[in-house]
């Protein structure tokens, strides 16, 4: 009963937490959608959408994604008429950033870094889209979609606007609310049987591999399966709780930047028509090669200071 209780008020907790940054952000984000101003940040980046072997109105997929979530970039390059390469370059680019608002919001309050967030995940969805376009050959043929979005009706007014804000940011932190409390109660359960510790153990090869300490390991998992926003319930409870330090916190979210939710967000790909498996294997790689690296550089950082304090003291 102690265990149940516990975690409900750490899941409540967090979903106060997480709410507070969901909330606002959403309301902001669904009024911006119906101004000028998501039209004007499209046009904007249209003519650099040539670089990633894509045509100006690519950018409207992208933007969308990165303002909302990956079911409005999805919605946006269902409007298009794309081909298999094109939307296999957006697939990868949006998995890489999406929820730009709200997962770094999620990031800071976990406390990584602002620059890290907005260079480590604009720069993988450039980076790779660069790459694909200039060593891909292929995928020249139009894209057959699965399926086509629901057609929303357009808001009416300011006041339907701002209802129709309210009512997908009350949406969200109650979806959030729904996920979060059972997952921090299983937390809970796994904590005070000590299941979590003895998961820990089997998890330290592969936290090692990466540079992160197994005590974040709950944390990479959580991640892993359902995603940033959600997993960043495990994440706050990890660093505030389990001792995590914000070098491992930040490691971990460079890991899940490349790589989280790694079931859904493969899954909604396929209406799109693109092959999956090279999506998944491209996220996997990139989150072990760029964590490995980032964690190489900072060790090595730490011992150049650490001999320079030691030459200073001697």
């Amino acid at each position: 009963m102690q265990t149940l209780r516990n975690g409900f008020t750490a899941g409540l907790k967090t979903t106060w937490t997480l709410g507070k940054i969901i909330f606002p952000i959403t309301v902001l984000v669904v009024i911006l959608q119906h101004t000028p101003v998501l039209p004007w940040i499209v046009k904007l980046i249209s003519p650099f959408m040539g670089l990633f072997g894509l045509s100006g109105e690519a950018a409207i997929p992208l933007v969308l994604g990165n303002a909302l979530n990956l079911y409005a970039g999805i919605a946006g390059i269902l409007s298009l008429d794309l081909t298999v390469k094109e939307v296999f370059i957006l697939a990868v680019m949006l998995s890489f950033a999406h929820n730009m608002f709200i997962e770094t919001g999620v990031a800071l309050k976990v406390g990584v870094k602002l620059w890290i967030v907005l260079v480590v995940r604009f720069g993988l969805a450039a980076f790779s889209g660069i790459i694909i376009n200039l060593f891909w050959k292929g995928g020249g043929e139009m894209a057959k979609y699965g399926m086509a979005p629901d057609v929303a009706a357009v808001p009416d007014g300011w006041l339907e606007i701002g209802l129709l804000g309210l009512q997908k940011a009350s949406f969200g932190v109650l979806q959030l609310a729904l996920i979060v409390i059972p997952l921090m109660i299983i937390v809970q359960f796994l904590k005070d049987r000590n299941y979590l510790q003895k998961f820990s153990e089997k998890l330290a090869p592969f936290t090692k591999v990466i540079g992160v300490q197994p005590n974040a390991s709950m944390t990479l998992v959580a991640g892993l399966v359902i995603g940033l926003a959600y997993g960043a319930g495990v994440m706050i409870q990890a660093v505030q709780e389990d001792g995590v330090s914000k070098k491992d916190a930040t490691l971990a979210f460079i890991f899940l930047v490349a790589c989280h939710a790694v079931v859904e967000d493969t899954l909604i790909f396929v209406p799109l028509g693109i092959p999956v498996l090279p999506l998944l294997i491209i996220r996997l790689v990139t989150a072990f090669v760029l964590t490995i690296v980032v964690a190489y550089m900072w060790n090595q950082a730490e011992r150049k200071r650490e001999k320079e304090v030691t030459v200073l003291d001697g």
